[in-house]
């Protein structure tokens, strides 16, 4: 976007396309302004300008600031993410902020606060629900793991763990493809795990060879801390782990392991011992975390052992109109249909609900939190304390 251009609309004033900000400082505010624009036919958010039009300019550090700022709630608290363009533009020896957004292919839009907006003029408003049933009936709206991610193939799959999965999960497709009767790539669209010739998000994070180079930002991070709160000044053990679902499963569950104690529960030189918190709570947790967590916020699952508790946190908080008393009674909403299906086959999971009530009858100390400021759901679980 060139200076003539930029100058034009600046003389013409703030409409449907166009709007002045003399400074961002609010991810939220910022939000919403990227979701409006998304949501009707895209637009210029001019930073640096006032709203009467005038130019007052961005220092070097504020243009570093906004632009940091910019990436991030573009990415992160605009659902699904958006990827405006800035360009940085002199005007009158003056630099300002020129944010482009496109007009959204993957309407409707929300920010991380849940409201779906579209420009009125040259202000926003919300958005009504016979709008947010026609625009989700149009655009045919992809879940998270039904995206394809580009620049991966089937090449990039781990043929041999996919053959593995199918030869226990349908042993007469795997039949037909072992034998050249059905193709490779028509097996995987029909289950999900293609599209377009590319991995789709589930195809890469369950069958990826290294579903890290296509997925960076979905993995679990496992830190056990010396003390009872995250901004102590030592931790025992800390550990990243990457891979496919299965593989972070086995090192979230081998890290809880390592870093629970173990109770005796009988004497004498070959004693047994229990760990402190049930296997059976940790692994529907941990599995709960890796399949309904929301892939549209690019974060880690996180498992933090601290000395008075265990907390387990997954990236977004319950989808539509979920409450945890509704998941406490079984009732389940599947954000991510297609690693709920297959994950049945891959992880100890069942996919029926199940999974928090039978938690709670193991161990009914275990508390959950639906934070929505933090657009995080988290489990809590007490650890006995050290006689």
């Amino acid at each position: 976007m060139q200076a003539p251009e930029i100058l034009e609309r600046i003389h013409r004033g703030e409409d449907s396309t166009t709007q002045f900000k003399q400074d961002v400082t609010d991810s939220n505010r910022l939000a919403e302004e990227l979701v409006a624009f998304s949501n009707a036919e895209g637009g210029v958010l001019l930073i640096g300008v006032a709203d009467d039009g005038i130019i007052v300019g961005l220092d070097e550090l504020q243009i570093g600031r906004i632009n940091q700022l910019v990436s991030n709630t573009a990415s992160e608290n605009v659902k699904p993410p958006i990827y405006p363009l800035t360009n940085i533009i002199t005007l009158h020896a003056q630099r300002i902020i020129a944010v482009s957004v496109r007009k959204g292919d993957s309407k409707p839009y929300q920010t991380s606060k849940g409201f779906y907006l579209t420009k009125s003029g040259s202000d926003k408003r919300r958005m009504s629900q016979d709008e947010l049933r026609r625009l989700f009936a149009e655009s045919h709206r992809l879940f998270a793991d039904e995206e394809a991610l580009e620049n991966s193939d089937v090449t990039d799959l781990n043929t041999e763990s996919f053959y593995a999965f199918l030869d226990a999960d349908n042993r007469d497709v795997y039949e037909e493809l072992k034998h050249g009767k059905l193709a490779l790539e028509s097996v995987l669209q029909n289950l999900g795990l293609l599209r377009d010739k590319h991995l789709t998000l589930a195809g890469n994070l369950i069958f990826g060879k290294t579903p890290h180079r296509f997925s960076p930002s979905f993995y679990v991070d496992c830190v056990h801390f010396d003390g009872d709160d995250v901004d102590v000044d030592h931790f025992i053990a800390k550990s990243t782990l990457k891979g496919s679902l299965r593989q972070q499963y086995d090192g979230g569950m081998q890290f809880l392991q390592n870093n629970l104690r173990r109770i005796p529960i009988s004497e004498g030189f070959n004693a047994q011992t229990r760990l402190e918190i049930d296997e059976r709570v940790l692994g529907e947790l941990l599995v709960n975390a890796l399949v309904h967590r929301d892939y549209y916020i690019q974060s880690s699952v996180k498992v933090f052992v601290f000395n008075n508790r265990l907390e387990l946190i997954s990236p977004g908080k319950l989808p539509n109109s979920l409450t945890v008393e509704k998941i406490k009674s079984g009732l389940s909403v599947h954000r991510n249909p297609i690693l709920n299906s297959i994950c049945k086959s891959v992880l100890p999971y069942s996919g029926y609900g199940s999974g928090i009530k039978r938690v709670l009858r193991l161990n009914p100390a275990v508390t959950f939190y639906n934070d929505l400021d933090k657009e995080e759901f988290r489990c809590v679980i007490p650890r006995e304390a050290i006689v």
